[in-house]
């Protein structure tokens, strides 16, 4: 089908069959196959084996679907159009897709991403909460954020109103980097009180999205997004949180995807689920950031042990 593949070929590619699979396949396991197979053009022209026989199936069906010339030629032309318009793609097939999200299981297909992520990201820690904050816990949001972007972490979050501007807001305010993880489509600016704070993320840190670059805000959407906030980060804090929460739900990623979960002790001393992540789940209680770097340092030693078992 391709002569020699350039990396736009494989962009691409994989956008088609995304496209391709619809809702008949999670997009994680789509990332899946295109890594193990190591190239989405692969796919499209049948050039892989080793599946059980109904994902190979489904696989034969999206290849298919996705080898109409015009297909790609759509796919190539949506990534120029939002290049032109100040985005860019990465696939999980790119070297610069982020490297703690590539990690765990349930990483999706590509990013579109506006402003600049660094290797510095790398250390990166996600901070989260309620939108019908406290001024406690706005206070404790922007103290946190204030103190990690001060030692050089990312600090990430999703933009929504409460807990989460005031994680991004702090960052900026210290001069260092905050990531935004989007429940919409790159193109969009929601809630529409964040406009002006997504202009700042994108000049001194990046937008992220999972979606299409047009989708609209909707409820399945923001779940989703927590996944890939706690899979770009090393760890997650919860600051205010009930049982029913998006933040919590971020918790629980976390801790699936074999993260730090940090609980404000404050909100470990009031909500049930919090007591029970820290008795049963091994959530870390904290009083300050030096609690959460603590956790960093002593992370960084567990990797140089393990890069040395590996020499």
């Amino acid at each position: 089908m391709f002569g020699l593949a350039s990396d736009r070929d494989e962009q691409s590619a994989v956008l088609a069959l995304v496209g391709a699979a619809g809702s008949v396949w999670p997009w994680h396991r789509i990332a899946d196959a295109i890594a193990d197979v190591g190239s989405a053009i692969k796919i499209i022209d049948g050039d892989w084996s080793g599946f059980e026989d109904e994902d190979a199936s489904l696989l034969h069906a999206m290849a298919e679907s996705a080898h109409a010339k015009d297909s790609l030629e759509k796919y190539r032309s949506l990534i120029e159009e939002e290049e032109a318009s100040g985005s860019h793609l990465l696939t999980v097939l790119d070297s610069d897709y982020p490297v703690n999200l590539r990690e765990v299981y349930n990483r999706p297909p590509f990013l579109f991403v506006r402003g600049q992520l660094t290797p510095a990201d790398d250390r990166a820690i996600a901070v989260v909460g309620t939108r019908q904050a406290t001024e406690e816990g706005l206070d404790q949001a922007f103290r946190l954020a204030d103190g990690l972007a001060r030692e050089g972490v990312t600090v990430l979050s999703g933009m929504a109103l409460g807990i989460d501007t005031a994680a991004h807001r702090a960052a900026l305010d210290a001069g260092g980097q905050t990531v935004a993880v989007m429940g919409t489509g790159i193109r969009l600016r929601y809630p529409k009180q964040n406009v002006e704070l997504a202009d700042r993320i994108e000049k001194h840190g990046a937008l992220v999205s999972q979606f299409w670059p047009d989708q609209p805000p909707a409820g399945f959407r923001f779940p989703m997004r927590n996944i890939v906030t706690s899979g770009m980060s090393l760890g997650t804090v919860v600051i205010e949180a009930s049982s029913t929460s998006g933040a919590k739900s971020q918790a629980r990623h976390a801790l699936e995807h074999g993260k730090r979960v940090f609980l404000i002790r404050s909100l470990v001393l009031r909500e049930k689920w919090a007591q029970d992540y820290v008795e049963k789940r091994g959530a870390i209680p904290i009083d300050s950031v030096e609690d959460i770097l603590a956790e960093l340092v002593a992370l960084s030693r567990a990797d140089e042990v393990e890069q040395l078992r590996l020499v």
